[in-house]
Parts: C-alpha cells; sequence; structure tokens
C-alpha cells in the first residue's frame, strides 16, 4: 500500500510528463523573427515577423512563456497584445545588439538595432492560454 506523500509525488511527475508531451506533440511550430531600432533616442522602427514553419524544426523546447489567450490561435495577435512581455521574454533568449556613432557638423547621431534572429518556436494553444517555447 502507497503513502499518501507518494502518491502524490507520482501525481506530480504523471503531471509534468503529460504537460511536457502535449508541449512536444500536439504544438504547433512558428518561426518568429524581432528588430527594434532606435535613432537618435528615437524609436524608429520596430518589426515583427511571424510565420508558420514548413518543415519540421528541430530542438528540445527551452524556457517556455505561458500568454493569456484571448483569441483566436493567432500568434501575431497574441503577441501584439501580450508585447511587454513578450520582448522582456525574448530579451532573456538573447539579442544581437548593434550600435553605431557618427559625427558630422558638429551633430551626434546614433543608431541602435536590437535584433532575434529568425528563431523557431513551439507553440500549443489551449482555451485559456498559450505556449510558447524556442526549440534549442
Amino acid at each position: 500500500m502507497r503513502s499518501r506523500d507518494g502518491s502524490l509525488n507520482f501525481s506530480l511527475r504523471l503531471c509534468q510528463v503529460i504537460i511536457l508531451c502535449s508541449l512536444t506533440l500536439n504544438a504547433s511550430e512558428h518561426l518568429i523573427s524581432y528588430k527594434y531600432i532606435v535613432k537618435d533616442a528615437i524609436l524608429y522602427n520596430e518589426t515583427l515577423l511571424v510565420s508558420n514553419a514548413m518543415t519540421k524544426c528541430s530542438g528540445e523546447p527551452h524556457s517556455e512563456l505561458i500568454l493569456l489567450n484571448t483569441t483566436d490561435n493567432d500568434l501575431k495577435k497574441l503577441i501584439s497584445q501580450n508585447s511587454e512581455e513578450f520582448i522582456a521574454y525574448i530579451h532573456k533568449l538573447g539579442l544581437h545588439v548593434e550600435h553605431k556613432e557618427t559625427t558630422a557638423n558638429l551633430q551626434n547621431s546614433s543608431t541602435t538595432t536590437l535584433t532575434l534572429k529568425t528563431t523557431c518556436f513551439k507553440v500549443d494553444f489551449n482555451d485559456n492560454f498559450a505556449r510558447i517555447a524556442p526549440l534549442k
């Protein structure tokens, strides 16, 4: 006969396996890239590109982001509604930073570009939330 603690531990492990399997098996794959350009301390351009992956991406899902899903299964709308959370999340993943500064006729000009290279993400839409995890 099992003790209550053993049954609880087994149940938690089983739930973790089910959640991981649902993310890896039922999730769709999307390619996401992001570019943010600041010129002379003013936002110049911000671009978010989202598309369905046409071929299967390789890798394991890591460090998932969970967003509340109030729309249908449109990932771009979901990211736009939760843009601050998503931008903070991709900052943790690693962005390429490029900075240029020039001086002409005693006037300084600077341009900073933050870029998330095209990355494959597994996305699992549920009734109330969506799980987004990059493949590494």
